[in-house]
């Protein structure tokens, strides 16, 4: 699954803003002792993760910037910067990790991805971690709530479409949608490994109208889609919605597992 350059960088402000950044105290303060640091970034789109947390990280970091799509990583190439920071790029499939392909890493580390993942890949993702003692931090994972102002009857409905939109089966594979923490969660704590998660809400306002209406399209196509009897109403709603001032908060989950070696 892949995603326009445009609607990444639309997003990349709230991406931002919402992620939890508490949860690098506890990184921080593992014995990440590999100079420089490799960290792999695995769907890293146009490089949004790699541009909010290399700083944050400090000293020396090679980055190694995993996706499918050529166009999104010439662009996280390119943009991934900053003092003692080295980046290489590699195109490819990122759902069978094994531990041995993340021999010598320092930090695994993804952005919105959980949710795309099926439980039989978050577990495979947990064990080659866990194998390799290599910390993960995967930012942004849908949640499955969404609160929006002012409120209205239909809201609830569209939200369980989109949930149910969000589980579907995709080829074959049964995505996890807003069940992928809870998933992660269990599959790093049965292996041994230290798990924090935290809140990492988008909260959008008429200052960011325009993501904030790019979302709410996404999001009303895609329930409609799961429930086409939805489709009847769903002009009117997106009207109502995006001449009214509408504020939204769109609950996201940022999850740190630590393995018992590190």
């Amino acid at each position: 699954m892949s995603f326009a350059p445009e609607w990444l960088a639309l997003r990349e402000k709230a991406d931002a803003d919402a992620r939890a950044e508490g949860l690098l105290d506890p990184l921080r303060e593992s014995p990440l002792n590999r100079n420089p640091l490799l960290v792999r970034d695995i769907g890293c789109g146009t490089g949004s993760m790699g541009r909010w947390l290399s700083g944050r990280l400090g000293g020396r970091q090679h980055w190694v910037l995993h996706d499918r799509d050529p166009r999104l990583l010439a662009v996280a190439g390119a943009t991934v910067t900053g003092p003692g920071v080295t980046v290489e790029t590699r195109e490819g499939d990122l759902t069978a990790l094994r531990a041995e392909d993340l021999e010598g890493t320092s930090l695994l580390t993804a952005s919105a991805l959980l949710d795309l993942l099926t439980a039989e890949e978050v577990d495979s993702l947990a064990a080659a971690c866990v194998d390799a003692d290599c910390p993960a931090l995967l930012t942004l994972s849908v949640a499955g709530r969404v609160e929006l102002d002012p409120p209205e009857r239909l809201d609830a409905e569209f939200t369980e479409a989109f949930n149910e939109h969000q589980r579907r089966e995709v080829d074959g594979r049964r995505l996890l949608g807003p069940d992928a923490v809870a998933a992660a969660v269990d599959s790093f704590e049965r292996r041994g490994a230290m798990v924090w998660t935290r809140p990492s809400p988008w909260r959008l306002g008429p200052d960011q109208a325009a993501l904030a209406g790019e979302w709410l399209r996404g999001w009303v196509g895609a329930a409609c889609e799961q429930r086409p009897a939805l489709a009847a109403a769903a002009p009117a709603y997106l009207r109502r919605r995006l001449t009214g001032g509408m504020r939204v908060v769109v609950e996201h989950v940022d999850l740190l597992a630590l393995p018992r070696s590190t």
